[in-house]
Protein backbone atom coordinates (compact mmCIF):
# COMPACT_ATOMS: atom_id res chain seq x y z
CA UNK A 1 0.00 0.00 0.00
CA UNK A 2 1.32 3.44 -0.93
CA UNK A 3 0.87 6.31 1.51
CA UNK A 4 1.40 9.93 0.57
CA UNK A 5 1.65 13.00 2.74
CA UNK A 6 0.34 16.29 1.40
CA UNK A 7 3.89 17.24 0.36
CA UNK A 8 4.50 13.89 -1.31
CA UNK A 9 1.20 14.36 -3.16
CA UNK A 10 2.55 17.58 -4.65
CA UNK A 11 5.84 15.85 -5.47
CA UNK A 12 3.96 13.04 -7.18
CA UNK A 13 1.90 15.55 -9.18
CA UNK A 14 5.10 17.31 -10.23
CA UNK A 15 6.65 13.98 -11.24
CA UNK A 16 3.61 13.14 -13.37
CA UNK A 17 3.83 16.57 -14.99
CA UNK A 18 7.53 16.10 -15.74
CA UNK A 19 6.93 12.68 -17.25
CA UNK A 20 4.07 14.06 -19.36
CA UNK A 21 6.17 16.96 -20.63
CA UNK A 22 9.08 14.61 -21.25
CA UNK A 23 6.79 12.52 -23.41
CA UNK A 24 5.90 15.55 -25.53
CA UNK A 25 9.37 17.08 -25.77
CA UNK A 26 12.09 15.90 -28.11
CA UNK A 27 15.51 16.82 -26.73
CA UNK A 28 16.58 17.95 -30.20
CA UNK A 29 13.54 19.69 -31.61
CA UNK A 30 11.52 20.87 -28.60
CA UNK A 31 7.76 20.26 -28.42
CA UNK A 32 6.43 17.68 -30.83
CA UNK A 33 3.54 19.76 -32.13
CA UNK A 34 2.99 17.41 -35.06
CA UNK A 35 2.26 14.36 -32.90
CA UNK A 36 -1.47 13.52 -33.18
CA UNK A 37 -3.07 13.24 -29.77
CA UNK A 38 -6.48 11.85 -28.93
CA UNK A 39 -7.92 12.24 -25.44
CA UNK A 40 -11.07 10.40 -24.40
CA UNK A 41 -12.72 11.27 -21.10
CA UNK A 42 -13.89 9.26 -19.30
CA UNK A 43 -11.82 6.45 -20.78
CA UNK A 44 -14.22 4.00 -22.52
CA UNK A 45 -14.56 0.56 -21.01
CA UNK A 46 -13.38 -1.11 -24.24
CA UNK A 47 -11.78 0.31 -27.37
CA UNK A 48 -9.40 -0.41 -30.23
CA UNK A 49 -7.77 2.04 -32.63
CA UNK A 50 -5.50 2.08 -35.66
CA UNK A 51 -3.03 4.40 -37.34
CA UNK A 52 -5.07 6.16 -40.02
CA UNK A 53 -6.05 9.82 -40.13
CA UNK A 54 -9.53 10.59 -41.45
CA UNK A 55 -11.08 13.90 -42.47
CA UNK A 56 -14.59 14.89 -41.41
CA UNK A 57 -16.97 16.79 -43.67
CA UNK A 58 -18.06 20.12 -42.09
CA UNK A 59 -21.49 19.47 -43.61
CA UNK A 60 -21.65 16.17 -41.70
CA UNK A 61 -25.10 14.69 -42.20
CA UNK A 62 -27.38 12.89 -39.74
CA UNK A 63 -29.12 9.59 -40.36
CA UNK A 64 -30.97 7.39 -37.91
CA UNK A 65 -32.49 3.94 -37.68
CA UNK A 66 -34.41 2.15 -34.95
CA UNK A 67 -37.38 3.13 -32.82
CA UNK A 68 -35.60 6.05 -31.18
CA UNK A 69 -33.93 7.46 -34.26
CA UNK A 70 -36.30 10.39 -34.63
CA UNK A 71 -36.00 11.55 -31.02
CA UNK A 72 -35.91 15.32 -30.57
CA UNK A 73 -33.26 14.78 -27.88
CA UNK A 74 -31.02 13.04 -30.41
CA UNK A 75 -31.63 15.42 -33.30
CA UNK A 76 -30.98 18.53 -31.20
CA UNK A 77 -27.96 16.82 -29.64
CA UNK A 78 -26.48 16.19 -33.08
CA UNK A 79 -26.92 19.83 -34.10
CA UNK A 80 -25.41 20.99 -30.81
CA UNK A 81 -22.34 18.81 -31.15
CA UNK A 82 -21.94 19.69 -34.82
CA UNK A 83 -21.44 23.32 -33.79
CA UNK A 84 -18.85 22.25 -31.22
CA UNK A 85 -16.93 19.98 -33.60
CA UNK A 86 -16.81 22.52 -36.43
CA UNK A 87 -16.52 25.73 -34.44
CA UNK A 88 -13.25 26.59 -36.22
CA UNK A 89 -14.48 25.84 -39.73
CA UNK A 90 -17.73 27.82 -39.87
CA UNK A 91 -16.32 29.97 -42.70
CA UNK A 92 -15.35 27.11 -44.99
CA UNK A 93 -18.45 27.51 -47.17
CA UNK A 94 -17.46 31.13 -47.86
CA UNK A 95 -13.69 30.80 -48.24
CA UNK A 96 -13.04 27.12 -48.88
CA UNK A 97 -12.59 27.30 -52.63
CA UNK A 98 -10.26 30.29 -52.57
CA UNK A 99 -8.10 28.62 -49.91
CA UNK A 100 -7.96 25.36 -51.78
CA UNK A 101 -9.59 23.42 -48.97
CA UNK A 102 -10.53 19.90 -49.97
CA UNK A 103 -14.12 19.05 -50.85
CA UNK A 104 -13.81 15.25 -50.54
CA UNK A 105 -13.89 13.87 -47.01
CA UNK A 106 -13.55 10.44 -45.44
CA UNK A 107 -16.44 10.89 -43.00
CA UNK A 108 -19.54 12.62 -44.36
CA UNK A 109 -22.33 10.97 -42.37
CA UNK A 110 -22.92 10.05 -38.73
CA UNK A 111 -25.40 7.22 -38.45
CA UNK A 112 -27.38 6.42 -35.30
CA UNK A 113 -29.14 3.19 -34.42
CA UNK A 114 -31.33 3.68 -31.33
CA UNK A 115 -33.31 0.61 -30.33
CA UNK A 116 -35.84 2.13 -27.90
CA UNK A 117 -38.13 5.13 -28.33
CA UNK A 118 -38.47 5.63 -24.56
CA UNK A 119 -37.15 8.97 -23.30
CA UNK A 120 -37.80 8.25 -19.63
CA UNK A 121 -34.84 9.44 -17.60
CA UNK A 122 -34.42 7.65 -14.29
CA UNK A 123 -31.48 6.38 -12.28
CA UNK A 124 -29.87 3.41 -14.01
CA UNK A 125 -31.19 4.18 -17.49
CA UNK A 126 -29.12 2.34 -20.10
CA UNK A 127 -26.33 4.71 -21.21
CA UNK A 128 -24.25 2.10 -23.03
CA UNK A 129 -23.26 2.56 -26.67
CA UNK A 130 -20.94 1.30 -29.37
CA UNK A 131 -19.12 3.63 -31.76
CA UNK A 132 -17.43 2.58 -34.98
CA UNK A 133 -15.45 5.01 -37.13
CA UNK A 134 -13.66 3.87 -40.28
CA UNK A 135 -12.87 5.09 -43.77
CA UNK A 136 -15.47 3.99 -46.26
CA UNK A 137 -13.76 1.66 -48.69
CA UNK A 138 -16.66 -0.24 -50.21
CA UNK A 139 -15.88 -3.35 -48.16
CA UNK A 140 -17.37 -2.40 -44.79
CA UNK A 141 -21.10 -2.98 -44.25
CA UNK A 142 -21.09 -0.79 -41.15
CA UNK A 143 -20.59 2.55 -42.88
CA UNK A 144 -18.41 5.53 -42.06
CA UNK A 145 -19.34 6.49 -38.50
CA UNK A 146 -22.02 4.63 -36.56
CA UNK A 147 -23.31 4.96 -33.01
CA UNK A 148 -25.59 2.21 -31.73
CA UNK A 149 -27.37 2.42 -28.39
CA UNK A 150 -30.39 0.96 -26.65
CA UNK A 151 -31.60 4.41 -25.54
CA UNK A 152 -31.28 7.98 -26.73
CA UNK A 153 -29.18 8.72 -23.64
CA UNK A 154 -26.64 6.11 -24.65
CA UNK A 155 -26.59 7.70 -28.09
CA UNK A 156 -25.82 11.08 -26.49
CA UNK A 157 -22.85 9.57 -24.63
CA UNK A 158 -21.62 8.10 -27.90
CA UNK A 159 -22.03 11.48 -29.57
CA UNK A 160 -19.87 13.07 -26.86
CA UNK A 161 -17.17 10.46 -27.48
CA UNK A 162 -17.34 11.03 -31.24
CA UNK A 163 -16.86 14.76 -30.67
CA UNK A 164 -13.73 14.00 -28.61
CA UNK A 165 -12.28 11.99 -31.48
CA UNK A 166 -12.65 15.00 -33.76
CA UNK A 167 -9.72 17.44 -33.69
CA UNK A 168 -9.17 20.63 -35.68
CA UNK A 169 -6.00 20.66 -37.73
CA UNK A 170 -4.65 24.20 -37.99
CA UNK A 171 -2.48 23.44 -41.03
CA UNK A 172 -5.22 22.03 -43.26
CA UNK A 173 -8.01 23.94 -41.49
CA UNK A 174 -10.05 20.76 -41.36
CA UNK A 175 -11.46 18.45 -38.69
CA UNK A 176 -9.62 15.15 -38.49
CA UNK A 177 -9.90 11.89 -36.59
CA UNK A 178 -6.54 10.39 -35.67
CA UNK A 179 -5.71 6.75 -34.99
CA UNK A 180 -8.67 5.39 -36.97
CA UNK A 181 -10.34 2.99 -37.35
CA UNK A 182 -11.95 3.25 -33.91
CA UNK A 183 -14.15 0.65 -32.28
CA UNK A 184 -15.50 1.70 -28.89
CA UNK A 185 -17.83 -0.25 -26.64
CA UNK A 186 -18.66 1.77 -23.58
CA UNK A 187 -20.95 1.95 -20.56
CA UNK A 188 -20.79 3.88 -17.29
CA UNK A 189 -19.06 2.32 -14.32
CA UNK A 190 -21.38 4.19 -11.94
CA UNK A 191 -25.10 4.86 -12.40
CA UNK A 192 -24.84 8.07 -10.32
CA UNK A 193 -22.15 10.52 -11.47
CA UNK A 194 -22.94 13.79 -9.75
CA UNK A 195 -21.96 17.38 -9.25
CA UNK A 196 -23.37 19.48 -6.42
CA UNK A 197 -24.36 23.11 -6.98
CA UNK A 198 -25.28 25.38 -4.07
CA UNK A 199 -27.37 28.36 -5.20
CA UNK A 200 -28.54 29.28 -1.72
CA UNK A 201 -25.22 30.50 -0.41
CA UNK A 202 -24.25 31.92 -3.81
CA UNK A 203 -27.03 32.78 -6.24
CA UNK A 204 -26.33 31.80 -9.86
CA UNK A 205 -28.35 33.06 -12.86
CA UNK A 206 -30.18 30.55 -15.04
CA UNK A 207 -27.70 30.94 -17.91
CA UNK A 208 -24.78 30.09 -15.61
CA UNK A 209 -26.55 26.97 -14.33
CA UNK A 210 -27.12 25.94 -17.94
CA UNK A 211 -23.43 26.41 -18.71
CA UNK A 212 -22.57 24.14 -15.78
CA UNK A 213 -25.03 21.50 -17.00
CA UNK A 214 -23.55 21.76 -20.49
CA UNK A 215 -20.06 21.25 -19.10
CA UNK A 216 -21.25 18.21 -17.12
CA UNK A 217 -22.34 16.53 -20.35
CA UNK A 218 -18.78 16.84 -21.71
CA UNK A 219 -17.52 14.66 -18.84
CA UNK A 220 -20.58 12.36 -19.03
CA UNK A 221 -21.74 13.38 -15.54
CA UNK A 222 -25.44 12.65 -15.19
CA UNK A 223 -26.79 14.10 -11.90
CA UNK A 224 -26.87 17.75 -10.90
CA UNK A 225 -27.43 17.85 -7.15
CA UNK A 226 -29.14 21.22 -6.83
CA UNK A 227 -28.84 22.50 -3.27
CA UNK A 228 -31.43 25.21 -3.82
CA UNK A 229 -32.33 26.27 -0.28
CA UNK A 230 -30.30 26.81 2.89
CA UNK A 231 -30.16 29.07 5.92
CA UNK A 232 -28.65 31.94 3.89
CA UNK A 233 -31.44 32.26 1.32
CA UNK A 234 -34.67 30.74 0.01
CA UNK A 235 -34.67 31.69 -3.69
CA UNK A 236 -37.28 29.24 -5.04
CA UNK A 237 -40.91 30.14 -5.71
CA UNK A 238 -43.45 27.95 -3.88
CA UNK A 239 -46.93 29.04 -5.06
CA UNK A 240 -48.80 27.44 -2.16
CA UNK A 241 -46.58 29.32 0.32
CA UNK A 242 -45.80 32.55 -1.56
CA UNK A 243 -43.93 34.25 1.27
CA UNK A 244 -41.18 31.64 1.41
CA UNK A 245 -39.04 33.37 -1.17
CA UNK A 246 -39.06 36.47 0.98
CA UNK A 247 -35.97 34.71 2.27
CA UNK A 248 -34.12 35.34 -1.03
CA UNK A 249 -31.11 37.65 -0.97
CA UNK A 250 -33.02 40.16 -3.10
CA UNK A 251 -36.19 40.12 -5.18
CA UNK A 252 -34.00 39.74 -8.28
CA UNK A 253 -32.11 36.69 -7.00
CA UNK A 254 -34.93 34.20 -7.26
CA UNK A 255 -36.04 31.21 -9.33
CA UNK A 256 -39.63 30.98 -10.54
CA UNK A 257 -41.23 27.58 -11.02
CA UNK A 258 -40.85 28.22 -14.76
CA UNK A 259 -37.11 28.80 -14.26
CA UNK A 260 -36.76 25.52 -12.39
CA UNK A 261 -38.78 23.63 -15.01
CA UNK A 262 -36.60 25.13 -17.74
CA UNK A 263 -33.45 23.90 -15.99
CA UNK A 264 -34.90 20.39 -15.63
CA UNK A 265 -35.87 20.33 -19.32
CA UNK A 266 -32.49 21.69 -20.41
CA UNK A 267 -30.73 19.00 -18.37
CA UNK A 268 -32.91 16.18 -19.70
CA UNK A 269 -31.97 17.10 -23.27
CA UNK A 270 -28.41 16.26 -22.21
CA UNK A 271 -29.28 13.09 -20.28
CA UNK A 272 -28.80 14.75 -16.90
CA UNK A 273 -31.02 14.32 -13.84
CA UNK A 274 -31.74 17.15 -11.39
CA UNK A 275 -31.78 16.00 -7.77
CA UNK A 276 -33.17 18.81 -5.64
CA UNK A 277 -32.28 19.27 -1.97
CA UNK A 278 -34.35 20.84 0.79
CA UNK A 279 -32.19 20.56 3.91
CA UNK A 280 -34.31 19.98 7.04
CA UNK A 281 -34.58 20.55 9.94
CA UNK A 282 -31.32 22.51 10.18
CA UNK A 283 -30.04 24.99 7.58
CA UNK A 284 -33.49 26.55 7.35
CA UNK A 285 -33.31 29.99 8.97
CA UNK A 286 -34.23 31.71 5.69
CA UNK A 287 -37.67 30.02 5.74
CA UNK A 288 -38.75 32.22 8.64
CA UNK A 289 -38.29 35.46 6.69
CA UNK A 290 -41.71 34.80 5.22
CA UNK A 291 -43.17 32.57 7.94
CA UNK A 292 -41.66 33.46 11.35
CA UNK A 293 -43.75 30.77 13.08
CA UNK A 294 -41.29 28.24 11.67
CA UNK A 295 -38.58 29.59 13.95
CA UNK A 296 -38.40 28.28 17.52
CA UNK A 297 -38.27 31.97 18.50
CA UNK A 298 -37.34 35.31 16.99
CA UNK A 299 -33.92 35.10 18.61
CA UNK A 300 -33.30 31.38 18.09
CA UNK A 301 -34.12 30.59 14.48
CA UNK A 302 -33.08 27.04 13.67
CA UNK A 303 -33.67 24.11 13.52
CA UNK A 304 -37.26 24.43 12.30
CA UNK A 305 -39.84 24.21 15.08
CA UNK A 306 -40.40 20.49 15.62
CA UNK A 307 -43.41 21.02 17.89
CA UNK A 308 -45.80 22.58 15.33
CA UNK A 309 -47.89 20.73 12.78
CA UNK A 310 -47.61 23.84 10.58
CA UNK A 311 -43.92 23.03 10.05
CA UNK A 312 -44.72 19.65 8.52
CA UNK A 313 -47.73 20.96 6.60
CA UNK A 314 -45.43 23.50 4.99
CA UNK A 315 -42.77 20.89 4.18
CA UNK A 316 -45.47 18.77 2.57
CA UNK A 317 -46.61 21.77 0.55
CA UNK A 318 -43.07 22.51 -0.65
CA UNK A 319 -42.51 18.90 -1.69
CA UNK A 320 -45.88 18.76 -3.47
CA UNK A 321 -44.95 21.83 -5.52
CA UNK A 322 -41.46 20.53 -6.24
CA UNK A 323 -42.78 17.12 -7.31
CA UNK A 324 -44.47 18.87 -10.22
CA UNK A 325 -41.08 20.18 -11.36
CA UNK A 326 -38.55 17.48 -10.51
CA UNK A 327 -39.35 14.03 -11.96
CA UNK A 328 -36.14 12.39 -10.74
CA UNK A 329 -36.84 9.56 -8.29
CA UNK A 330 -34.36 10.79 -5.66
CA UNK A 331 -35.03 13.77 -3.40
CA UNK A 332 -32.46 15.07 -0.93
CA UNK A 333 -33.77 15.97 2.54
CA UNK A 334 -30.45 17.01 4.05
CA UNK A 335 -30.57 16.32 7.78
CA UNK A 336 -27.01 17.38 8.55
CA UNK A 337 -25.57 19.68 11.22
CA UNK A 338 -28.69 19.83 13.35
CA UNK A 339 -27.83 21.70 16.55
CA UNK A 340 -30.77 21.30 18.91
CA UNK A 341 -29.97 24.03 21.46
CA UNK A 342 -32.89 26.12 20.24
CA UNK A 343 -35.27 23.26 20.95
CA UNK A 344 -34.06 22.71 24.50
CA UNK A 345 -33.90 26.43 25.34
CA UNK A 346 -37.25 27.56 23.90
CA UNK A 347 -40.02 27.13 26.52
CA UNK A 348 -42.87 25.89 24.30
CA UNK A 349 -40.64 23.34 22.50
CA UNK A 350 -39.10 22.25 25.80
CA UNK A 351 -42.60 21.65 27.13
CA UNK A 352 -43.52 19.70 23.98
CA UNK A 353 -40.45 17.50 24.39
CA UNK A 354 -41.48 16.76 27.98
CA UNK A 355 -45.05 15.98 26.90
CA UNK A 356 -43.79 13.62 24.21
CA UNK A 357 -41.22 12.08 26.56
CA UNK A 358 -38.49 12.92 24.00
CA UNK A 359 -34.91 14.05 24.24
CA UNK A 360 -33.57 16.53 21.71
CA UNK A 361 -31.91 13.63 19.88
CA UNK A 362 -35.26 11.80 19.80
CA UNK A 363 -36.84 14.91 18.29
CA UNK A 364 -34.13 15.07 15.62
CA UNK A 365 -34.94 11.48 14.67
CA UNK A 366 -38.68 12.22 14.75
CA UNK A 367 -38.26 15.17 12.40
CA UNK A 368 -36.08 13.33 9.88
CA UNK A 369 -38.36 10.29 9.78
CA UNK A 370 -41.48 12.43 9.41
CA UNK A 371 -39.88 14.32 6.50
CA UNK A 372 -38.97 10.99 4.94
CA UNK A 373 -42.59 9.83 5.21
CA UNK A 374 -43.73 12.98 3.41
CA UNK A 375 -41.21 12.45 0.59
CA UNK A 376 -42.09 8.78 0.19
CA UNK A 377 -45.81 9.62 0.09
CA UNK A 378 -45.00 11.70 -3.00
CA UNK A 379 -43.24 8.77 -4.65
CA UNK A 380 -39.71 9.92 -3.91
CA UNK A 381 -36.77 7.92 -2.58
CA UNK A 382 -35.30 9.95 0.30
CA UNK A 383 -31.62 10.89 0.40
CA UNK A 384 -30.08 12.09 3.68
CA UNK A 385 -26.67 13.23 4.77
CA UNK A 386 -24.58 10.78 6.78
CA UNK A 387 -25.29 12.36 10.20
CA UNK A 388 -28.73 10.76 10.10
CA UNK A 389 -27.18 7.33 9.65
CA UNK A 390 -24.55 8.03 12.31
CA UNK A 391 -27.27 9.04 14.79
CA UNK A 392 -30.04 6.47 14.24
CA UNK A 393 -29.08 3.99 11.49
CA UNK A 394 -31.67 1.31 12.29
CA UNK A 395 -34.54 3.81 12.35
CA UNK A 396 -34.10 5.28 8.85
CA UNK A 397 -36.59 4.13 6.25
CA UNK A 398 -35.16 1.08 4.43
CA UNK A 399 -35.40 2.98 1.14
CA UNK A 400 -33.07 5.72 2.39
CA UNK A 401 -29.94 6.51 0.40
CA UNK A 402 -27.24 7.76 2.76
CA UNK A 403 -25.06 10.49 1.25
CA UNK A 404 -21.52 10.67 2.68
CA UNK A 405 -19.83 14.02 2.80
Amino acid sequence: MLRFSQNSHYKLSFLVLVLWVSHLVDSKSGFELDEPLTYLWPLPSEFTSGNQTLTVDPTLSFSALGKGGNSKILIEGFERYKKIIFKHVSGISLFGKSRGIRSVYDISELRFIVNSDSEELQLGVDESYTLFVAKKDGKSIVGEATIEANTVYGALRGLETFSQLCAFDYETKSVQIYKAPWYIKDKPRFAFRGLMLDTSRHYLPIDVIKQIIESMSYAKLNVLHWHIIDEESFPLEVPSYPKLWNGAYTKWERYTIEDASEIVSFAKMRGIHIMAEVDVPGHAESWGAGYPDLWPSSTCREPLDVSKSFTFDLISGILSEMRKIFPFELFHLGGDEVHTDCWTSTPHIKQWLNDQNMTAKDAYQYFVLKAQEIAISKNWTPVNWEETFNSFPSKLNPRTIVHNW
